[in-house]
């Protein structure tokens, strides 16, 4: 079945977002989804969906790369979210639900303030040894 014109622009369009979200380049900030066995379980999934969802709405697919990693050691507070962004400190949310993914995009991404309630601490080096 031939796509008209319009359907046409609607993929390109669609395309081009995709590209952009997996490109790394000009992008300052970062945020990474726990996407280990524990993680998975959890409903990482849903909430790596909810980001880019979260991300696509607010316009934010040129700024911000979503990648996912393995297990962060934080397995009782998965689904787990490391978000990196410039003059800010580096901060790892435990429980990012989709609610929270929106939150964090919200607040942290936008809004330029900690989620206290949702940030975790990282093991310290010698413990995880």
């Amino acid at each position: 079945m031939a796509m008209s014109l319009e359907e046409l622009r609607k993929l390109r369009e669609s395309k081009k977002t995709d590209i952009q979200r997996r490109e790394a380049e000009g992008k300052e900030i970062q945020v990474i989804v726990g996407m280990g066995t524990c993680g998975i379980a959890a409903g990482a999934k849903v909430t790596l969906d909810a980001f880019i969802n979260a991300l696509d709405e607010n316009k934010l697919v040129d700024r911000v790369l979503v990648r996912q990693t393995g297990c962060m050691g934080l397995c009782h507070s998965e689904p787990t979210v490391e978000v990196k962004s410039p003059g800010m400190p580096n901060v790892i949310y435990g429980g990012v639900d989709a609610a929270v993914a929106k939150e964090i995009v919200q607040k942290h991404i936008l809004g330029r303030e900690l989620l206290d309630k949702h940030i975790l601490n990282k093991p310290a080096a010698d413990i995880l040894q």
